[in-house]
């Protein structure tokens, strides 16, 4: 019989499953990211590991849960908050939760910001609700057509492709900046390849799907943010970090950007006061793939990972397969 600790309660019948399985699997009590000694505490002699995005696993927390351990399940795609190296040098298995299911779920969160910055949705409700709706005005919120507008996408993977096909029906070009060009992309989906300083001021919409890499973070700051056309919208679905909110803000102060949509923050959950303050910007808490449909792929896919490796079959979604390789010579 294994031991399988979950460091908190996630929506849908997913551990149902784990938890009729023969094992012994205890799931945090608490409904809230633990601390880095509650973590370390509650997982020590565990052979698995279910955590979310919000946990930080690296070589110490590892040390404290002991040699025992065999998998880390994330409930999530990204797998930035562990420390890949370090289970991987410890023979530990990481899967992660990528499917269909979440990446529609981000492409659609992505338009639902693009629209609703365009049109000053948000603004118009509040306003609405606050009582200052007095009957139709030929100048009040006045937004701008997405339609035959310029949207560049950093990053053309699964959910920037995604993003891509929805720009068909409103007649948009679509440009994107990847490490190299995919000609099979701009094939099936239209897009043109061009390099990020061509994207940035060409693109009346900048939206990012990059993964989180030393490389990609603080990408967007005061540099390239004026580097883009003047008056144009950010949107980030994709990790906080990508983007500095201190240049972020700058930016949106003085108009270079009209405005930004941000599901993810820099320093999540503080979020820079004065975006709060700013009407032009529209902040989401981390939802874009909160959808009924993609949290229960994703708690399918992180219990069956676990379930997998502890009867020594291979799980799907490996991080690094050469630790499974070097498990099975």
């Amino acid at each position: 019989m294994a031991k399988i600790f979950v460091t908190r309660k996630i929506p849908g019948s997913a551990l149902d499953k784990l938890t009729n399985s023969g094992n012994e699997v205890v799931i945090s009590e608490f409904d809230r990211p633990l601390t880095r000694e509650e973590l370390s505490e509650k997982a020590k002699g565990v052979d698995a590991l279910l955590c979310l995005l919000t946990d930080k696993i690296d070589g110490e927390v590892l040390n404290a849960i002991g040699p025992q351990l065999k998998i880390i399940s994330n409930y999530a795609v990204g797998f930035d908050n562990i420390d890949i190296e370090a289970a991987t040098k410890k023979g530990v298995l990481v899967t992660n939760t990528p499917s269909d299911e979440v990446n529609e779920a981000v492409a659609e969160h992505t338009w639902a910001l693009i629209l609703s910055l365009s049109r000053r949705i948000v603004e118009a409700d509040e306003a609405v609700r606050r009582g200052a709706y007095y009957g139709w005005e030929p100048d009040i919120f006045l937004g701008r057509s997405v339609v035959g507008k310029t949207l560049g996408i950093i990053g053309l993977g699964r959910i920037g492709s995604m993003v891509a096909r929805r720009a068909t029906g409103y007649n948009m070009e679509v440009i994107y900046y990847k490490r190299s060009p995919d000609p099979e992309a701009e094939k099936t989906l239209g897009v043109r390849f061009a390099v990020l300083d061509e994207l940035l001021a060409k693109s009346d919409f900048v939206t990012l799907h990059v993964p989180l890499t030393d490389e990609t973070r603080h990408m967007i700051n005061h540099e390239t943010m004026y580097k883009m056309k003047r008056g144009a919208y950010l949107v980030n679905t994709a990790r906080g970090p990508i983007v500095s909110e201190h240049d972020l803000v700058e930016a949106l102060r003085d108009g270079q950007l009209a405005g930004a949509g941000l599901d993810v923050f820099d320093n999540e959950p503080n979020i820079d006061p004065e975006l709060i303050s700013m009407e032009n910007v529209i902040l989401t808490p981390h939802i874009a793939s909160a959808t009924h449909e993609a949290r229960d792929k994703m708690g399918g896919q992180a219990v069956a990972a676990i379930l997998d490796a502890l009867s020594g079959q291979k799980p799907q979604n490996l991080v690094d397969e050469k630790v499974w390789h070097n498990r099975n010579k």
